[in-house]
């Protein structure tokens, strides 16, 4: 039987790839610019071609802008002054390992370097988590919900369609930054946004344009080395 020939990839293609990828990054600070009507729609419509198992599809999204982003905004950080947290998914810093605990501090540095928030600055830190709750000036947030039946392996489903979102957007010249923080007031979510019960909230994505003048936009959050991450088994 004739071996199958590997079907090479161009490699316009494997540029693109590479600038597509590498090129992203959570963006902190946005222009108040709001993205075209039809540029969301072809950039929402791009993102649902995210893989699922047996193309389930399990997805709900909610894209809110304008007036609906102003209440909604309002809406958390009443929520946090009030302290009415409550995930649907649970939530514990001590998942991480002393690996994963170092290259969060790492990228914590960075950030809060860029910001020039201190390390022992709590207040300033606790300030900033406020800030977020603004959508770091974004003019707009999508919403990641999965049926309420959802466990593990539908996350991974919902987890790979934010990624082809966060793709999409950046191969449509738009800035964005998951925020998982939104999702620990799932129920002040779904009460602003007349979201059903019955849907759990899993991330949201802050998006729009960047501002290039904002230093926290030109921070370089350094990855693993790739044998820290991957094993090849032959």
């Amino acid at each position: 039987m004739a071996t199958a020939l590997p079907c090479p990839v161009p490699s316009a293609l494997r540029t693109h790839a590479e600038q597509l990828i590498r090129g992203r990054r959570a963006i902190r600070a946005f222009r108040p610019d709001p993205v075209p009507r039809e540029t969301l729609r072809a950039v929402f419509s791009l993102a649902g071609a995210a893989p699922s198992n047996s193309n389930t599809q399990p997805w709900h999204v909610e894209v809110v802008s304008g007036a609906a982003r102003d209440r909604l905004s309002a809406d958390l950080r009443a929520a946090h002054a009030a302290g009415r947290m409550n995930p649907d998914f649970p939530y514990d810093d001590g998942m991480y390992d002393a690996v994963h605990q170092k290259r969060r501090s790492a990228a914590g540095a960075a950030m809060y370097g860029a910001l020039g928030i201190g390390r022992d600055d709590d207040a300033a830190r606790a300030a900033y988590d406020v800030e977020s709750l603004d959508f770091y000036g974004a003019p707009h947030v999508a919403l990641l919900f999965l049926p309420s039946t959802a466990e593990v392996r539908m996350a991974a489903d919902v987890g790979m369609y934010g990624q082809t979102l966060l793709l999409a957007l950046t191969a449509y010249g738009i800035a964005s930054c998951p925020q998982g923080l939104l999702s620990f007031y799932a129920d002040t979510v779904r009460r602003s946004l007349g979201v059903a019960e019955d849907r759990k909230l899993l991330l949201g994505v802050s998006f729009g344009y960047a501002d290039p003048s904002a230093p926290v936009n030109g921070i370089s959050i350094p990855r693993a080395e790739l044998s820290e991450t991957t094993r090849f088994s032959d």
